[in-house]
């Protein structure tokens, strides 16, 4: 109970300072409102459907953005390690894309795919790719030689060495590569919420900073905090119980 416990010993703290200071006439209520005020703040979005509104929206955008990055993240990886000739072909342009601002395209991808909702996805996207694609073919290079040596002793096709050997060997990369992914697309959420876009917590987020309401800019950011760390536990979760069979050790006797 106390190694489950001791992660939340330092909010808690932080917030009771914060509450402290508040009370104590320490903050500028105009720039940091005291704990009180921000919940009463999302209580009052929570009541009028506005916040239920935004989350939906964005959650909606980071999940259809996320999903399509991490199949086409994943199914180039495997291709790319599985030709070397493809991979010398790509480097140099994969390499001059990730190091590209997604928030920098944002111009470039309104002339493209217009104001909807498509120009937003693709900001998510391309947060998303390159956390993905390095994590998971860094994980099938990192496959143990001797499953690989033994496919092929074994006569193992092509797509039976994927199912067998690579997915299994790779799957602690590739879950990391997609808890790092979800992140980054999640931290591009508020760029990709600044295109024109009429609902989501970033839109929240700006509408409240144009109305210099700091109360509700900090629900929105505590929000995507929360949910961002809840997805986040998810997908710790999902890797410990997938991968569990690693810790399986094998005695001399091959007993498991």
């Amino acid at each position: 109970m106390r190694r489950h416990m001791l992660p939340f010993v330092l909010p808690v703290v932080l917030v009771a300072a914060w509450a402290l200071a508040s009370a104590a006439g320490k903050l500028n209520p105009y720039l940091m409102p005291p704990p009180w005020e921000v919940w009463d703040a999302g209580v009052d979005l929570a009541r009028r459907g506005l916040l239920t509104k935004h989350i939906q929206a964005s959650l909606i955008r980071v999940f259809v953005g996320f999903s399509v990055t991490a199949v086409c993240a994943c199914v180039l990886a495997l291709i790319v390690h599985l030709s070397p000739l493809l991979h010398d072909t790509l480097r140099h342009v994969l390499t001059v894309l990730r190091v590209v601002p997604p928030l920098a395209a944002i111009p470039l991808l309104i002339l493209w795919f217009g104001i909807d909702e498509a120009s937003k996805l693709a900001v998510i996207m391309l947060a998303s790719f390159f956390p993905v694609y390095m994590n998971v073919l860094t994980a099938l290079r990192q496959t143990d030689r001797r499953f690989v040596e033994m496919g092929q002793t074994l006569g193992l096709t092509t797509g039976e060495k994927i199912a067998h050997i690579f997915v299994p060997g790779a799957l602690p990369g590739v879950i990391t590569g997609l808890r790092l992914g979800f992140g980054y697309s999640w931290r591009a959420l508020i760029g990709a919420e600044l295109i024109a876009a009429s609902a989501g917590l970033g839109y929240m987020i700006t509408e409240a900073g144009e109305m210099a309401r700091t109360d509700r800019v900090l629900v929105g950011i505590l929000i995507i905090a929360v949910l961002g760390a809840a997805f986040d536990a998810l997908f710790t979760a999902l890797a410990r119980r997938w991968t569990a069979w690693q810790a399986l050790t094998v005695d001399d006797h091959g007993r498991v």
